[in-house]
């Protein structure tokens, strides 16, 4: 059984998803992630070929305390872009999260070095906290 298109079958075009990326942006703006989440989630099944969606999708399950399924998420980013650096500074926080502490400091440490200095900057923080 092939994958329903979601978006074919609802006749929306690219403008109707970027209404719901936009008013869930405004939630992540206000710091409301709970409320911004179930919209990525549609987003993603709308449209499972949209790295922002996914990639955002499981940074707000990182900040929802979720790590799991962020790993999930952020591991379907990666396939997209693997040197995407707030993924994988996503991806660390997670694994963090997770207990994956070993995972999380292999990472961290080749951020650390990432030419993002707010990048750089958090894996070094996370460094100093996980050693």
């Amino acid at each position: 059984m092939s994958k329903r298109d979601w978006l074919k079958t609802l006749g929306w075009t690219e403008d109707h998803t970027t209404e719901i990326r936009n008013t869930a942006y405004a939630y992540i703006r206000q710091g409301k992630y709970d409320t911004a989440l179930p919209f990525f989630e549609a987003l993603v099944v709308l449209d499972p070929n949209n790295s922002y969606d996914v990639q955002m999708l499981g940074a707000l399950y990182v900040q929802t305390n979720q790590p799991e399924k962020a790993i999930k998420y952020l591991n379907r980013a990666l396939q997209f872009d693997a040197e995407h650096g707030p993924t994988l500074l996503n991806m660390t926080k997670a694994f963090f999260m997770s207990g994956r502490i070993d995972e999380g400091l292999r990472l961290a440490k080749l951020l650390q070095n990432d030419a993002d200095p707010y990048i750089a900057g958090n894996a070094a923080a996370l460094i100093l906290c996980y050693s």
